[in-house]
């Protein structure tokens, strides 16, 4: 089977990926999801324990996925690595198509945060769950079915290249370049 070029430019980001911190790595851009498709880049963010990103409709939406189709506590916030972002969406502008409220230089991998894990982003503490966060037919629709391909695959699940499911632990104000650093157990 021939790959298209679209899939094999992707799977080529993969090393520049792989060299993401394992720790000690930066918030790139924080994005609130307002209502529907409307997206709002901010500087600065507040996270919220039971409320993820405030100003985000997490709650409000919902989860097809739950017995009463109420918000999921493991998937309040996500964070996609800034990496897989611009090696799928290209231009900054277009990574809060994506969906996810944090983007960040940091190895999100399954090796490096498994399910539990915590981390501390500015004064905030967020913890990793175990529910996958895989591309959907928005997010083909958005990036096209290369991405959603390359994201799902055995590759892109271990590394989380869609991005990882979180709750937030503690609260606390996160702000475009803090620090972002796992918390020793």
């Amino acid at each position: 089977m021939v790959k298209n070029a679209a899939l094999t430019r992707l799977e080529e980001s993969l090393d520049h990926i792989r060299q993401a911190p394992q720790d000690g790595g930066t918030v790139e851009l924080i994005v609130a999801r307002p209502a529907v498709d409307q997206r709002e880049t901010l500087t600065e963010g507040w996270l919220e324990a039971g409320s993820g990103l405030r100003g985000d409709t997490w709650r409000a939406r919902g989860n097809s996925s739950t017995p009463d189709g109420s918000a999921n506590p493991d998937a309040q916030l996500t964070l996609m690595s800034s990496r897989a972002a611009a090696a799928i969406a290209g231009e900054r502008e277009r990574w809060p198509l994506a969906g996810d409220q944090l983007y960040v230089d940091l190895d999100l991998s399954l090796a490096n945060l498994p399910a539990g894990s915590r981390v501390q982003i500015g004064s905030a503490v967020i913890e990793f769950s175990e529910p996958p966060h895989t591309g959907c037919a928005k997010f083909s629709a958005r990036y096209g079915n290369e991405a959603q391909v390359f994201v799902n695959s055995p590759v892109g699940r271990e590394l989380r290249l869609r991005g990882a499911n979180c709750r937030v632990v503690v609260a606390g104000t996160v702000r475009q370049g803090d620090a972002i650093r796992k918390v020793r157990s």
